[in-house]
Parts: C-alpha cells; structure tokens; sequence
C-alpha cells in the first residue's frame, strides 16, 4: 500500500479515510496510476475486500494506437489480481466500443461464457492482461469510475432472508438510494441486469447483489473512493447496532481450551495427512477471537454445513467446511484424531455426492473431495492449501464468512417469508438454503461457480507447481555451510523451510535470503540445539505450528573437537562430540517419528556423514568413529522408520567454504601444516579457498568440494526421485580413494 496520510473525515467512523491529496495530485494527468493508488487504499483493509477479491474500473481517453485520436477506454483490475498490491501493469485495458458492441452479438444467458473469448480481441495497444469476467458489470455501468467490492457488512445485507427489506431500512437511516438486486451469476447477463437497475432507479448511489457484493462508483476517482467506504462504513455501523442486541451464533456450547495452541500442534500432522489424501497440502491455524466463538457457537454446525454465500468466499473455502464433532471435557486427542478421520470420509463421500449431482458432461473433473477449512470447537479454524499463503487467505476467507453469517443472523426479526429476496424468480426461492436468517446459495448456482469454465481456465493459466511445492523441510545446521546452501537451493525448488540452528541470528539470515528466493510465507527460522531434546522437540512443535507438518529432516550440524595446544583431547570434548554427531541424529528422528506416523505421507531424513567414516588418521578419533557409527545409525533408521519414511546421507570429504568448523584459526593452522603460502591480510573466505585446493588434489576429480555440492546431493536424496533408496550414505568426496568401501 502507499504510504499515506490519514484524513480526518467525520463521516466515516469504523473505517479510515485513507486518501492523501498531496499523493493523488501528484497523479493527476495519469489516470491509470490514480485508479492503481485507489485500488491499492481499498484493498489494504480486509473489511472492505477480500485478497484477490473485488474490482476496480476507470474509463478513460487514450491516443488510439491506430489513428492517433482519443479513443475511450476501460481499465479494470486484471484476472487474478489483488487490490491492494496490484501495479499500473495488473489493468486490462478495452477499448470500450468494442465491449459495447458485444450487445449485438450476445446470444442470451444459455451462451454467455461465450463472450469472454471476445475480450482478448478488444484489448487496447499492447496490453494483454488478462480481463477479468466482470469486465462488462464495469463497461455497462454508466459511471467513469466503478468499484466492486465485497466487504463482510455488505455481504451480510445481501446474505440475509430478511436482506432486502433491511436494505430499506438502511437506505431511511442514512438518506441512501442503494438498490436490491436478486443474485445473478457474475458474466454478462448480470453486466445487462445492473445497467437496467441503474436505468430503473435515476439517482441510486449503489447497487446490492444479492448472496454477493456491492457496486459503488462516482464522477472523480476520489468521489469514487469515498462513496465506497462510506457506504461500507455505514453498512457497518447498521450491522454493529443490530449486533450490539444479539448473542453470536445462539450463544457459547464449547469455550477456548486454555491449552488450545499446544492441541492445535499435537493435531495438526494427523490432520493434514487426512487433508492430503488427494496431494499434500500446507496448513494454517487461527484460533482468534472471530473463529474461537464461531467455532464453540451453537449454531456452528448448522451454519457450517451451509457454507458461504458470496462466490469470491467459496472458490477459497469450497462449498462448505468440515465441523469435526469433539467434546474435549470427555474426549481425548487419540478421540479426535480417529474422529477427524472418520469425518474427513464422510465429508469426502458427501462432496462426490454434490459433484456428481451437479456436474454436466462438459463440467471440468472434480479436483479435490477434501475441504480446505476444518473447524473444531475449543481450539478454532485450520485452512488448508497448496501452500502458507494460500492457506491462510483460505481462513482469513472464511472467517469474512463467519462475520458475514453473524451480521446476517444479527439483523434477524421474525421468520423469513418465501419468496426470498436472493431469488430472481419467485419458484426458486426453495433453491436457497437458510438457517435463521443466514441464505446460502443454491448448491447448483454454487457449482456453477465453483466448476466453472472460465474458472477452470484461470486454474490451467497457472504455472506448473515446482519440485518441491506442497512440501515442509526442517534443515538443522541452516545457519551456515552446507545447511545454508540446502535451505537456499529448496526454497529455490519450491519448499517451505524452517531454518534451525543453534546461531539465531545466522539462522534468520538465512531465512532472510531463503523468502528472497522464494516467498516469506514459505520460510521461517528458529534456534536449536542439536544436543538437547528438549529444543528438538521446540523445533519439531515450531515447524508444525508454522506449516501443519514436516516432510523431509535435514541435518548437516556437527561439531568437530580440537584438542589444547599440545594435548590431548578431553572427555568432555569426546562426549560432547558423539552427542551432537551421534545422538543428536537419533534424538531428531525420535523427535519427528511421531509427525511423520500421524501424517502417514512419505517422508525423508537426509543426515550428514562424511568421508572420514571410512578414512583413518591421527588426532581425530572422535569426530571419526562419531561419523562411523552415524553410518549405521542411519541404516538403523531406514530399517526402523520404514516403509513411510526414508533415511539416507551424504558423505562428504573436508567442506573448508562457509563451514563453521573451519574457523579462520584453524585454516591458518592447516595452511602452515602443510606449509602452504598465505598472507595475514588474506579474507578468511581466501583462505579456506586455498586449503580446498589443497585438500582438492589428494582427490581423483582434483576438484574442492563446494557446500552447493552437497546440497544437490541433499536434495536428491530428499527428493521423490530417490523415491527407493533408503539405508544409503552417498559420497560427495571428489574420489577420495582413501574412503573408497573396502
């Protein structure tokens, strides 16, 4: 959003008059930048639009490309786009004769799919954004600037039983003239219906669409801009006084458990296995105080089973979520745990129902049978998606949805009468389900949306997924080195990483680095000591709490011991040394095993030896035979976790670049042991370069082993490439005869 200074408008009192004149004047004579900072003010208040949610449209004088003369035309927020990010660039611009002259061609509501392929063919100049399918609700409209929105307040008026007689009310109280529109499926029938309700209402200030959004424009980009946050503002203050006299949702049944985040972790592996019985999905958990009372009401399974209403909500949260039936004062988590399961079933069975009595024969195939949002009473809201971003605009959607369900409920006053105002035709009005006064759509209109051509094409535009999307890796050692390049290169493939180590701050800067490469949502940092099980566990429960689960365990951590100047090295340092080379390895599996049985995926652990397992010498025998028996740890575990987990490692030679264990000390050290030339003045990075090459020509490739060598390995190894091999330590050593299997 730009940065803004805050105008004080008494007219608004629930929402922010945003609008800095000194920034829109400085846009004058750019109308396309004026509607981009218009949209971008709009969008960066969830109450007044969802992410990737609403519209906004400018027409306008443009040279025509072709003549040289003015030509008008739309600029509307492009397919796919967000409102509060989007740029200049994210318009379709139209010419808008053209998208007039489809009038002529438009066969009636049987073919209007159909017209959207004539969209491209009205694009302006070079652009070739794609245009959006409300670009006729915006073109027909007889206004120079248009917004259309979806703010919970609206939504709550037009999801309402009793919605269009409230609508009268609230057009008395605050002296408006906004009009009732029966719900209508976005295209261009509705783009017709609007500009005849404009037409059949002179002087309306707005336009409600039923079990959808509202529609607000005006003469000047600010009148524009202000019109709608006034309307949604005192939509909202008539919904707050309405909800000022009701209890949410019929009252409390389950309250907040106190421990409600910790069962939330405990969960949340056994949950998003059962959500990703079709392909892994990543998970966000909300438990604030919107979701806990929805969650704990005694409405919320009926209401939940209706699902939403607006068609920018549904396409997020499909048709309707999964209550999960728990009563944590009698039941336990292993209860809940078998419950989710048994419901996830039922749930997927009820939705092949719906599809199948839906779907057409030209209908696109059914996607996925498992809701993306689950409920549970006393811990809260999980959303679900292909990855953390989508996940959480899944629940941010559904919890605009219980507002919308508890402003709807609010304005309740007696029992609805058919027909409903939602409906266009009087013998439809059966059609819509409604608890209390809460309309839900039809499930067919609901279909319609959610299987919808043009929908689907937006899908098949998406770019293919990358290597490792949908999955969650947990690399101890991120800090630095090998860990580090491991951390990097997945986020470059498409994974959410979690980076431990036992250096915080070098585990943000990875981190740091990591969401350059790919987003912030996928990657998180946090401290770990390898040689304490309790800051496993910590790590383990942070990794859950972030994404829902783990499915691949790096770990190239490990401690290399130096003995005193002339002496020998202590026990303390032999101790330490297997516990962190050794027995951390077998505490992270310990730690995770519980993850990867309650998630029941195919899982990785990719663990760190090295060459000198197999090579020995003088002077290193603890960091030697730790590395040794490492080794068999890991076919240990391979034989313990199968067949749902792998568990492999790589067997590096000496690693000098980045590597902790090579501080400049002792490459200082090394360099004059084996009387190698340098200068005091020399980086550390130059340093350990030249004690690579050194070490690079006791090897057959002659070439020094690089921390991005190891991390490919890494990958492949933690990859569903390497999908049969398990119980293997693969070399990355350059040919180091020396470590060759005897």
């Amino acid at each position: 959003m730009p940065d803004t200074t805050e105008i004080t408008n008494p007219e608004i009192t629930n929402l922010k008059d945003l609008w800095d004149e000194k920034q829109a004047e400085a846009l004058q004579g750019n109308p396309l930048a004026l509607l981009r900072y218009r949209s971008n003010l709009l969008g960066a208040d969830l109450r007044i639009t969802n992410f990737g949610g609403g519209n906004t449209s400018t027409k306008m004088e443009l040279p025509d490309p072709f003549t040289g003369q003015l030509a008008r035309v739309l600029a509307i927020k492009g397919s796919g786009g967000d409102l509060g990010s989007i740029q200049e660039s994210g318009f379709a611009l139209l010419y808008q004769d053209r998208l007039e002259d489809l009038k002529r061609l438009y066969r009636g509501e049987a073919y209007e799919d159909e017209m959207v392929g004539y969209y491209p063919l009205s694009a302006f100049g070079e652009n070739r954004v794609a245009a959006s399918i409300d670009t006729p609700l915006h073109a027909f409209l007889p206004f120079p600037h248009v917004d259309h929105l979806h703010p919970d307040w609206a939504i709550a008026l037009a999801a309402s039983a009793n919605g269009q007689q409230k609508l009268g009310e609230f057009n008395r109280k605050f002296g408006r003239k906004i009009v009732w529109l029966p719900w209508q499926r976005p295209g261009f029938e509705l783009a017709l219906q609007l500009k005849r309700a404009v037409e059949d209402h002179p002087g309306c200030d707005g336009l409600i669409l039923a079990s959808h959004g509202l529609f607000t424009w005006g003469r000047t980009q600010r009148e524009c801009y202000l019109n709608s946050i006034r309307t949604i503002d005192q939509m909202g203050a008539f919904i707050l006084d309405h909800q000022g006299q009701n209890v949410a949702f019929g009252g409390l049944l389950q309250g907040p458990l106190p421990d409600r985040q910790k069962v939330a972790i405990q969960i949340l592996p056994a949950l998003r296995g059962v959500m990703s019985s079709n392909r892994r999905v990543i998970a966000h958990y909300a438990d604030d105080p919107d979701a806990l009372i929805f969650a704990g009401s005694k409405w919320s399974r009926q209401l939940a089973a209706l699902g939403t209403s607006c068609p920018d909500h549904f396409l997020r949260t499909r048709i309707c979520p999964l209550f999960v039936d728990w009563n944590p004062a009698q039941e336990d988590l292993t209860t809940l745990k078998i419950r989710i399961q048994d419901q996830a079933v039922r749930y997927r069975s009820e939705y092949k129902r719906y599809f199948d009595s839906c779907a057409e024969p030209d209908s696109p195939r059914l996607r996925d049978s498992n809701p993306s949002v689950v409920i549970i009473p006393g811990v809260g809201l999980f959303g679900f998606g292909k990855n953390k971003k989508e996940a959480r605009i899944t629940t941010e959607f559904f919890i605009n949805a219980i507002h919308v369900m508890a402003g709807a409920n609010a304005l309740e006053d007696g029992e609805a009468q058919h027909p409903l105002p939602q409906a266009r035709h009087s013998e439809q009005s059966k059609d819509f389900e409604q608890f209390h006064n809460y309309v839900a759509l039809p499930r067919r209109e609901a279909f319609r949306i959610e299987y919808w051509a043009l929908e689907e094409a937006k899908l098949q535009r998406m770019p293919p997924e990358a290597e490792f999307s949908r999955k969650i890796v947990l690399v101890v050692g991120g800090g630095n080195g090998v860990g580090r390049e491991v951390a990097l290169l997945l986020a470059r493939k498409g994974a959410h990483v979690v980076v431990a180590d036992l250096d915080a701050a070098a585990a943000q800067s990875t981190a740091s680095n990591a969401a350059k490469l790919a987003s912030k949502d996928f990657i998180a940092s946090t401290v770990l000591d390898l040689g304490s099980s309790a800051s496993l566990a910590e790590a383990v429960n942070f990794t859950i709490a972030q994404f829902g689960g783990i499915d691949i365990v790096v770990n190239t951590a490990a401690i290399y011991p130096v003995p005193a100047e002339g002496g020998q090295l202590s026990e303390e340092q032999w101790a330490k040394t297997f516990q962190i080379n050794l027995t951390g390895n077998f505490l992270l599996a310990r730690e995770t095993e519980w993850v990867f049985a309650d998630q029941k995926l195919p899982a990785s652990i990719v663990l760190t030896s090295s060459a000198n397992a197999l090579v020995s010498k003088k002077g290193t025998e603890a960091y030697d035979t730790s590395k040794t028996a490492l080794n068999h740890l890991v076919r240990e575990l391979a034989i313990g976790l199968a067949p749902t987990v792998r568990v492999n490692a790589i067997a590096p030679a000496t690693v000098v670049a980045g590597s902790t264990m090579f501080p400049r000390d002792r490459v200082m050290h090394s360099l004059q042991k084996y009387k190698i030339a340098f200068q005091e003045s020399e980086s550390t990075e130059e340093l350990r370069s030249k004690l690579a090459n050194f070490y690079a020509q006791r090897t057959l490739t002659a070439r020094p082993i690089l921390p991005e060598d190891c991390a490919n390995a890494i990958a492949w190894l933690a990859s569903d490439q390497s999908a049969k091999t398990t119980g293997h330590i693969i070399p990355v050593d350059g040919g180091l005869t020396d470590a060759f299997l005897r």
